[in-house]
């Protein structure tokens, strides 16, 4: 009985231990790392080892003996080891990498990921939509993350680096450009003057304003210093600066000082900027606009040069109001390869000139917008009709000038297809312009005073009286001119219809092509076959055209002219 209790206690502790070790086993399931040993053993193609490293797909287009893995290593921060040039070796070979992260485009570029997702294709062996679990897989996504902000940092620097590199590059970029500057005089006695120069000049740098030669611009301004101010390239800013020259009556930039703050002192100012559009303000009256432009637009195919002077000193001494205004502009807006010269003469007083010098260019340029005017006179070679109604235009536009009148010498110069220039003059009153092309001058202009002969034949020819010895018609020595309304309206005799000379060639063969326009106080005491022997022996020892204008201008003053003295020389041999 005893033996009997003694087996059956120990069936029972042998199936409690059973049920233990049951219970102990079904908690534990052991069998699952079976599973996932032979899940990856089964479906898998990848080593374990392959886990630790980006995987790259089969490529048919592999050299034989070239291997598709990818030798760049990754720690577990996703910090990449420097093997660099595999990696774009492997790129530049046209191999397909797949990507961890979806993207929108198919194919890889700079800056992506190219790890492999960590998923098969489906085969045979795997189930639809199975994916492979591993302990590892976070810290790939990890690997993906960090290694895309490592390589997205590492594209930042190398912009940043490039972005630098060319900021280094951009000054030297920048001084081989040339900034245009243009000046133009606005206001003044010297109004219309003009002059361009860029910052590449040097032998014309820097620009000097002032009242006396050897100023760039000569301003016969009695509010302007001899020496006022100056205008000059800072390289290193690239940038146009402007200072006044210790002047009596101060410069103004935009209404604002620029002069020393110790008047009188004679010091000059502090350089300031320009900008295109300023207005520069020299003394009280003489205003000069200020135009920068980095193309040159101011270039003219000819040089230009002015010289002007009231001459009060011819008469001894008493006062002598400028009553000359002299104006050009190259290219006329809205007609390219187009520019008109002209010497206005005032009698009466200055405003008639004034306001021809400004009407003028305005109404040649708005015929010359119109583009079946402008091929007109391209393809006739002939501007008559052009040069005819603008006098007309401007005649009908002075009708508040009743007691002012004025002369014009309007030199029109254009440019064909071919690249010749062709000059065509229109002229009221005795302003002139004579021409040298290949050794003989040209008179481009016709004497319209009261006592020339062409004058006196065009008035007997109308039916109209003129005395023996009649000198001048209502106290005026001219018979044509632009203004003068009353006198006009009191005697038929005056006229308003100009002289257009026949338009004239200068191709690139010609030699010794120049142009002299000025106020009758040079033709007064120069005749124009002395004025253009005169330039012929300038011109042998001096290229300058400003310095050849001023070289007129002393003859005139050396042959004691008693009018006001206003010249435009142009010199259309460019290679002196």
């Amino acid at each position: 009985m005893a033996m009997l209790e003694t087996n059956i206690f120990g069936i029972f502790m042998l199936l409690m231990l059973l049920l233990i070790f049951l219970i102990i086993l079904f908690a534990c399931k052991p069998w699952r790392y079976f599973s996932r040993f032979r899940s990856s053993s089964r479906f898998s193609p990848f080593k374990a080892g392959d886990l630790q490293r980006p995987l790259v797909s089969d490529d048919g287009n592999l050299i034989q003996g070239q291997t598709s893995e990818v030798t760049r290593e990754y720690d577990l921060e996703g910090a990449c080891y420097p093997n660099e040039g595999l990696l774009r070796s492997s790129l530049t070979e046209g191999r397909a990498y797949k990507q961890r992260l979806p993207s929108s485009s198919p194919h890889p570029t700079l800056g992506e990921s190219f790890v492999l997702e960590v998923i098969s294709e489906p085969s045979d062996n795997a189930l639809l939509g199975q994916t492979l679990k591993h302990p590892a897989e976070k810290v790939s996504l990890e690997e993906v993350q960090n290694y895309d902000w490592q390589n997205k940092r590492s594209k930042d620097l190398q912009y940043d680096l490039e972005k630098h590199r060319l900021a280094e590059l951009s000054p030297g970029l920048i001084k081989d450009q040339r900034s245009w500057l243009s000046l133009e005089v606005i206001a003044g006695p010297a109004i219309g003057l003009q002059y361009a120069v860029d910052s590449k000049s040097t032998s014309k740098l820097p620009v000097n304003l002032g009242r006396v030669s050897p100023a760039n611009m000569v301003l016969n301004d009695s509010e302007v210093s001899g020496k006022h101010a100056q205008i000059t390239w800072n390289s290193a800013k690239l940038k146009w600066e402007l200072v006044d020259r210790g002047s009596l009556n101060g410069t103004l930039l935009n209404s604002r000082s620029v002069s020393h703050p110790n008047s009188g002192s004679r010091k000059w100012s502090n350089p300031v900027e320009l900008a295109s559009e300023d207005i520069i303000t020299l003394g009280t009256s003489t205003k000069v606009h200020v135009r920068i432009s980095s193309q040159n637009e101011f270039q003219t195919p000819f040089r230009i040069g002015l010289a002007s002077d009231p001459m009060a000193a011819r008469r001894g001494g008493r006062k002598l109001p400028m009553e000359d205004v002299v104006y050009y502009k190259w290219p006329l807006p809205g007609a390219n390869k187009f520019g008109v010269f002209c010497v206005c003469d005032g009698h009466g007083g200055v405003g008639a000139a004034q306001s021809a010098s400004k009407i003028i260019p305005e109404v040649l340029a708005n015929i010359l917008s119109d583009t079946l005017k402008k091929e007109k006179v391209l393809s006739q070679r002939n501007a008559s009709d052009v040069l005819r109604d603008v006098l007309a235009r401007t005649e009908a536009r002075l009708d508040d000038h009743l007691y002012e009148g004025c002369t014009a010498t309007v030199l029109l110069v254009w440019k064909d297809g071919e690249e010749n220039l062709f000059a065509q003059c229109a002229n009221l009153g005795d302003s002139a312009c004579v021409f040298n092309l290949d050794g003989r001058y040209i008179q481009m202009t016709e004497d319209h005073r009261v006592v020339s002969l062409t004058e006196r034949k065009r008035i007997q020819e109308a039916g109209l009286s003129l005395r023996d010895g009649e000198t001048r018609i209502f106290g005026i020595n001219l018979a044509r001119m632009l203004g003068d309304k009353f006198p006009k309206q009191q005697d038929s005799r005056f006229s308003a219809e100009p002289y257009i000379s026949e338009p004239l060639r200068i191709d690139q063969s010609s030699k010794d092509v120049f142009a002299v326009l000025a106020s009758d106080g040079l033709w007064d005491v120069v005749s124009p076959k002395k004025a253009v022997q005169l330039v012929l022996q300038m011109r042998g020892t001096e290229n300058s055209a400003e310095k050849i204008a001023n070289g007129l201008l002393n003859e005139a003053r050396t042959m004691r002219t008693k009018d006001n003295t206003s010249i435009i020389y142009l010199d259309f041999d460019t290679s002196l």
